[in-house]
């Protein structure tokens, strides 16, 4: 694949939107990216969030790698059922599973989880120990969305407070998945000798 210096990124959060020493946050400041603004990021509407991911998606120019926490990957995978040609690929970071038997109401509107697999290449990275979904529904998922998979041990939820702050190993793992560096803010003005 041809390096890619202008291709654009999409961060897409969970449900109450991640805080500023949350990775999600750090990778808006190093990578090219526009970051998803919904209007109510504590009570999620399935429609709003797919608006909200849509007028992302214009400002980037599409199609753009969508880069996706918790409920946000699952935002991604309803998402592919309407305008799949708008996503280049797709990094699923701890996809929240909205079907489980103790899932707050405010998620619960995203249900059913969408099974069909992902027309555009995507990575679900998954903890084993995930409090917001279990390690068979993580793998089910991305069976599901025919997605490469790669789990995190003991990682909680991939979030701040799991310790996952800068988390440069995900930024590999973007890489791994478009198939070519990632060219981030910082690495663009960094020279080597």
């Amino acid at each position: 694949m041809p390096h890619h210096t202008t291709l654009p990124y999409i961060i897409q959060p969970g449900w109450n939107d991640s805080p500023p020493d949350h990775w999600q946050s750090h990778w808006q400041a190093r990578l090219p990216a526009i970051r998803v603004g919904n209007a109510d990021w504590h009570r999620p509407s399935l429609p709003d969030w797919l608006a909200g991911l849509d007028n992302a998606l214009d400002k980037a120019g599409s199609p753009a790698v969508v880069i996706a926490h918790s409920l946000g990957a699952i935002t991604v995978a309803h998402y592919a059922r309407h305008r799949p040609e708008r996503i280049r690929a797709a990094l699923l970071v701890a996809p929240a599973d909205v079907e489980r038997a103790d899932a707050p109401p405010q998620i619960t509107g995203f249900a059913p989880l969408p099974r069909e697999p992902l027309p555009f290449p995507s990575l679900v990275v998954a903890s084993t120990d995930d409090p917001y979904c279990p390690a068979e529904r993580a793998a089910a998922l991305a069976s599901d969305w025919d997605a490469e998979l790669v789990w995190l041990p003991c990682a909680g939820h991939i979030n701040a407070a799991s310790g996952h702050t800068r988390w440069e190993e995900g930024l590999y793992l973007l890489e791994g998945l478009l198939g070519h560096r990632v060219v981030t803010r910082e690495r663009a003005t960094s020279r080597v000798p």
